[in-house]
């Protein structure tokens, strides 16, 4: 349950969406690294909030307690701490695995493939974090999946919002998982949800209702900064101060046009310390519908300053900031844009079929595609002694081979090679 085979129309797909993914990690510079599908269970535990419960665990196998990975943060800040690093520009694509209920048609699996890219390392303010959001924008630029927002917030301007709305730190963490679901449902349902089930006061959930439906850019952050309360909260300031400067970064990257400062956005990770972002695919469904609706989250990532420092012996820390690249939804939407297009993905990448004309020339074929397998062409041919000659051009119809290497008794008589152009029947 949850977990699909990949046919090789869609094994192809798959291939072509993770290689435009990977040439941008590359593009920016970013090293790959792999680690173990296995994790001791106590590496895990603690680190995801609410989603703790969706965590596989294993039986115990002789002593050790494992768990199938979560996700590739945790691996990462482990692998950082385990081998002193202290900075490290990486990227990893790999399967990771949720004990969730699944809803395949959302592209929501127990076992799916997950991109990231993290930055680790002591840098000046929001370099590296511009530089996550300007990925996100040239990976969904660049798959041209239509239009979309990228929403942008920091933990540290919503733990003001809530100290000043009169939350008790306790109750920071399960107040964030509540405002998280804004984008599913609305204030009113947020709001009882914070007062019947996480026990806020209800005067502080109105409080915190008027922060966090703001949404907007540098004018609302200037806003925010001469807002009498906030700017008294330390936290806030310094959210807000980082937030200002992340701006002016993406301003000159020319990519704010689809930035979003959201104060909604909180995202239910517990380990994320500052800036938070996530994006969203927008569908205009209709054309007179003022707001776009999203469509789900397709890339979200943040700054988690003190991870890596929860796997070292000495508490030594390494601040990072990452992005995770929602493959299996981006998947889903490809998928069913090329089923509505009816086009036809090559599962192969043949480029010519050795075929011939007629009987007894198995030999010259055998020889023939030999040659060119040796010279690294990729060649075909049909696993018959004597097939007939339509049978094998048909055959080139069906699976796109674009050439078709001719040769009868005039060819090996005269020495030459017959080439054929499939799609325009051209023999040179």
């Amino acid at each position: 349950q949850g977990t699909r085979d990949h046919p090789p129309a869609q094994a192809a797909l798959r291939d072509r969406l993770l290689g435009a993914v990977v040439s941008c990690f590359k593009r920016h510079g970013a090293a790959a690294i792999d680690t173990p599908v296995l994790e001791l269970r106590e590496t895990l535990m603690g680190k995801y909030g609410e989603d703790a419960k969706l965590i596989y665990e294993l039986q115990d196998q002789g002593g050790e307690l494992l768990a199938l990975r979560y996700d590739l943060t945790v691996p990462f800040a482990r692998y950082l701490a385990m081998n002193k690093v202290t900075n490290m520009k990486r990227y990893h694509v790999a399967k990771v695995y949720r004990r969730d209920n699944p809803a395949t048609t959302r592209g929501r699996y127990r076992e799916f493939y997950q991109c990231d890219f993290d930055i680790a390392g002591q840098f000046d303010p929001m370099i590296p974090d511009a530089e996550c959001l300007k990925i996100v924008h040239e990976i969904l630029s660049d798959l041209q999946l239509g239009d979309f927002v990228i929403k942008v917030n920091d933990r540290r301007i919503l733990n003001g919002v809530f100290a000043v709305c009169g939350v008790p730190e306790s109750k920071f963490i399960p107040a964030c998982s509540t405002v998280d679901k804004l984008d599913k449902m609305p204030w009113k349902e947020v709001r009882s949800e914070m007062v019947g089930e996480k026990g806020l006061s209800p005067e502080a959930a109105d409080r915190i209702g008027e922060y966090v439906q703001l949404h907007g850019g540098l004018d609302l952050i200037e806003r925010l900064l001469q807002d009498p309360q906030l700017s008294q909260n330390k936290l806030a300031k310094e959210g807000l101060g980082d937030m200002k400067l992340l701006f002016e970064y993406l301003t000159l990257f020319g990519i704010t046009g689809k930035i979003s400062f959201d104060l909604s956005l909180a995202r239910g990770l517990d380990y994320y310390t500052g800036v938070i972002f996530e994006a969203v695919l927008l569908q205009q469904e209709n054309e007179h519908v003022e707001e776009p609706v999203s469509v789900g989250s397709v890339a979200g990532g943040g700054r988690y300053d003190g991870l890596v420092g929860m796997f070292d012996p000495k508490g030594r820390k390494v601040p990072c900031v990452g992005v995770s690249i929602g493959i299996e939804r981006i998947f889903s939407i490809l998928e069913q844009r090329l089923k509505a297009s009816g086009e036809k993905l090559r599962t192969t990448e043949t480029q010519v079929l050795v075929a011939t004309p007629q009987k007894h020339l198995l030999a010259a074929r055998l020889k023939l595609i030999s040659e060119l397998w040796d010279a690294g062409i990729k060649a075909e041919m049909l696993y018959k002694k004597d097939p007939k000659l339509l049978k094998q051009l048909q055959y080139c119809e069906d699976t796109g081979i674009p050439l078709a290497a001719i040769v009868g008794e005039q060819e090996l008589a005269d020495g030459v090679v017959k080439l054929r152009d499939v799609a325009t029947r051209q023999e040179v």
